[in-house]
């Protein structure tokens, strides 16, 4: 288990990156702001609840990328449907996710640890995939710079996990770096045949998924 310093440190290094992240992007946050008002309409920030550390909930913010539309019976379409071009361009570059910074510096979230979740899944996790709550969520992880949404569930579990057991500044100064030359890259942006990572039905689809 990490020890108090890591903890200390890692939350100094969350601050010290974030808030000057804040101002020096505030121009990106704001032009992203008025065209996701101007192409989508309000709201602009999209909140969700996730599971954060331990599996407590909280709110997760996001620049919205989807539609409302809905079928004649007035249910959401399927996120393909519901995903514009624009929307594409946001989640491409990662500028949807900026948001986070915010969660982050209201201390729910960190710069690094496994993506946080839908609250629902949580009673689908097997006991070892329970075990990727013993960390704060992030905005990026070692899932995210070994494959992001291109990875099974199978796979994003077993790398959190080792996150989980092998978290250090080293590890953590590592994802940071790998994760700008895979924001560039635009490598993982979706995963194969969905326009979104598709729903975690649980241990059964990670057993179906690697046989």
């Amino acid at each position: 288990m990490p020890s108090g310093f890591y903890h200390f440190a890692k939350r100094t290094i969350d601050l010290t990156l974030t808030l000057p992240a804040l101002v020096l992007l505030s121009p990106i946050l704001c032009l992203t702001a008025l065209a996701v008002r101007l192409k989508l309409g309000t709201p602009v920030l999209f909140r969700q609840e996730r599971a954060g550390l331990g599996g407590r909930p909280f709110d997760i913010y996001k620049f919205r990328t989807m539609t409302d539309a809905r079928d004649a019976s007035g249910n959401l379409l399927p996120d393909a449907d519901r995903l514009p071009p624009f929307g594409r361009i946001l989640r491409a570059s990662s500028l949807d996710e900026l948001p986070q910074l915010l969660n982050v510096v209201r201390g729910e979230m960190s710069l690094v640890g496994p993506r946080p979740l839908f609250i629902r899944y949580i009673p689908r996790y097997s006991p070892e995939q329970f075990r990727r709550l013993e960390a704060k969520p992030g905005i990026t992880g070692w899932a995210q710079i070994k494959g992001r949404n291109a990875l099974d569930w199978h796979s994003r579990f077993v790398l959190d996990t080792w996150y989980v057991d092998h978290r250090s500044l080293t590890v953590d100064l590592t994802i940071i770096a790998n994760t700008f030359l895979k924001v560039i890259t635009r490598d993982g942006i979706s995963a194969q045949e969905h326009a979104t990572m598709p729903e975690f039905e649980g241990e059964a689809q990670s057993e179906m998924e690697n046989p």
